[in-house]
This record gives structure tokens, C-alpha cells and sequence, in this order.
């Protein structure tokens, strides 16, 4: 079986998922207890092909149980301390600790592979439009999550030396089903969440480019940032992320160590707007004209070639079907 870490998770959901449609059989391993996550359906639970285990990765003894109820083949390493839950050193302690963790339950286990998750964010400060896994990277980071994945895949790297088969994934702006309503990084999700609320609502209605904040989002209380025309952000609907993941761990022969996940390109919102409006006729997001103060001047997107070239990936979803299957998400009573 295949631990996915934070299976019950936004991404490891959509992870546990694939591997199902592949075939996989797999353990969801999650600190906070309750019910598989509405993509594993009840078959698939009786069956024992998904099976929830209670796992804090910060907890070696409640890692290693897991071993001992499963035959582990593979782990997709997913689980983080909740952003903004706890002081910077604090999350960063916790996160090398889990990662540590299973790598060492991955020894004793002699799984496979691991896949560790990354992100976008550590090429922060690398200039250029197409980001590749190739790059030199800053030693810096802006903020704390990104300097959390640099040390991960320092660690990652050293396993690897050391014999596990350990790759990193850099994960870029993930969006849709079972994800956040808003976030402070791009405005898909937010505008997404609007037009399947005025649609139900009002039958199809203009919405504008500033609503209600959800908690974390910039700008005043009760105000998100808005959101202006030409901004635009590698995107990477849940769906096709959980897939390429899912291949990642499922692909018997990998030739990198390091593989972006992500759409390929820079998505603007008027683009987003406009699959809003083709799908829900009459919703089209109003937004603000231009760029916002302060986007960069080359809007930087994932090289996804060696993910392409090595797994034989290929985005599922293009915009129009990806908004179109998250409205319909929502509109099916799905609150995120």
C-alpha cells in the first residue's frame, strides 16, 4: 500500500485519488481523526483499497504502528504543520522533524520511493519566465514555508545519497475542489467560490472583483485585495496535481530528483474571469484593469518538461473544464 501523508488533506486527497485510479491501494495517514475525504467513495473503503490510520509524523512510535498494520510500498509525504498555526521556528522544527520521520520508516520499511512535497516558492528570487527544477536557488527565502522546503530538500537529497529513492515535487498554485475559498497568493479560488454563490443565488449575476475576505486573506477586515486583470500565476488545478503526484510515486524509473508541478504557464484573470463567464453565463468576475501594485514585471511559470518527458504527464484539465468542474463542485451543495 501507498501512505499518503495528510491524506485527508486538499492535495493529498486529490493524491489518494489518483493512485486508486491507477490501481494503488493506499493508507491515508492524518493526525486529526474523522471520515475519508469525499473523493474515496464507500466501496473503496469496505473493499480496504483506502484505509485511514491515525499519524502524527512528529510521533516516530505512531508513524512505525502504521508499518505494522500495512505492507507500506511507497509514501507520498504531504502532512505540514497548518500555516500560520504556530511561531516560524516552531512550524520549521515540527516540519524537518515529521520529514525525518518517514524517511527513517522508510528505511526500516524499504518502500520504494518517497515523494516529498515542495513548492513554488523556493525559486523566489530567480529571475527569468520559466522556472527549472535546474536552477540555482537562492539560500533566502521570504517567508517560512518556502525556507521549510529548501531544508526538506536538502534532507531529501541527503536520503537519496544514503540509498532511499527520495524525489521532490515543487508544487506551484493548486486550486479547486476541497481547496481553500480564498487564498492570499492568487484569485481563482476566490472568484470561483462568488460565481457558483451568485449562481445559485440570482440565477447568474456580475461579480465583483472585491468580495468578503476569508480569514488570511490580505486587506482590511471584511475586505479582500482585489483583484485586477492582468495579475497572473502558474496555476495547477487539484485534479491534475493529485495525478501528477500520483505518477511520481507510480513510475517505475525517474531520472531527476527534483520535478515542478504546476500548469506550464502564467494564468491572468481576466482569463479566469472569462472561463467563469462561459461556464456560468452572466457571473464573469468585474476586474479591476492592469496589474496591481507591485506584481513583478515577467510573470514566472513551472517548467513541467521533465515531468512531462519522465512520467508521461499531461494536464487533464484546461482552464474551461477545470472552472467548469469546480462550479459544478460547488453547486452540488460542496462547500469547498
Amino acid at each position: 500500500m501507498i501512505l499518503v501523508t495528510g491524506g485527508r488533506g486538499f492535495i493529498g486527497a486529490h493524491t489518494v485519488r489518483a493512485l486508486l485510479d491507477l490501481g494503488e491501494r493506499c493508507v491515508l495517514g492524518q493526525r486529526a481523526a474523522g471520515p475519508p475525504p469525499a473523493l474515496v467513495n464507500e466501496r473503496e473503503v469496505r473493499d480496504g483499497r483506502a484505509v485511514v490510520e491515525p499519524m502524527d509524523c512528529t510521533d516516530p512510535g505512531s508513524v512505525l504502528a502504521v508499518g505494522r498494520r500495512h505492507r507500506v510500498t511507497g509514501i507520498v509525504h504531504l502532512a505540514a504543520a497548518g500555516m500560520g498555526a504556530s511561531a516560524p521556528l516552531d512550524e520549521l522544527s515540527a516540519n524537518t522533524a515529521g520529514l525525518f520521520t518517514v524517511l527513517r520508516a522508510a528505511r526500516e520499511w524499504g518502500v520504494g520511493r518517497v515523494v516529498v512535497a515542495s513548492t513554488i516558492g523556493v525559486y523566489a528570487g530567480v529571475a527569468g519566465p520559466a522556472l527549472r527544477e535546474d536552477t540555482p536557488l537562492p539560500v533566502g527565502s521570504p517567508h517560512p514555508i518556502p525556507a521549510g522546503k529548501k531544508i526538506a530538500e536538502i534532507v531529501a537529497d541527503v536520503a537519496a545519497s544514503s540509498g532511499l529513492d527520495v524525489v521532490a515535487a515543487r508544487i506551484g498554485a493548486i486550486w479547486g475542489p476541497l481547496g481553500r475559498p480564498s487564498s492570499p497568493f492568487f484569485a481563482a479560488p476566490r472568484l470561483v467560490h462568488a460565481a457558483a454563490r451568485h449562481a445559485a443565488a440570482d440565477g447568474g449575476a456580475s461579480v465583483s472583483a472585491v468580495s468578503p475576505a476569508a480569514p488570511g486573506e490580505g486587506g482590511t477586515p471584511g475586505e479582500a485585495a482585489p483583484s485586477y486583470a492582468g495579475d497572473a500565476i502558474d496555476m495547477c488545478y487539484a485534479r491534475d496535481c493529485g495525478r501528477a503526484l500520483a505518477l511520481l510515486q507510480t513510475t517505475a524509473a525517474l531520472r531527476h530528483r527534483t520535478y515542478n508541478i504546476g500548469g506550464g504557464r502564467a494564468v491572468a484573470n481576466q482569463e479566469v474571469a472569462a472561463a467563469i463567464g462561459r461556464a456560468v453565463p452572466g457571473a464573469a468576475p468585474v476586474l479591476l484593469p492592469g496589474r496591481s501594485p507591485g506584481a513583478p514585471a515577467v510573470d514566472a511559470c513551472l517548467d513541467i518538461s521533465r515531468l512531462q518527458e519522465d512520467t508521461g504527464y499531461a494536464p487533464g484539465y484546461d482552464l474551461d473544464r477545470a472552472v467548469a468542474d469546480y462550479v459544478g463542485w460547488l453547486r452540488a451543495g460542496n462547500s469547498r
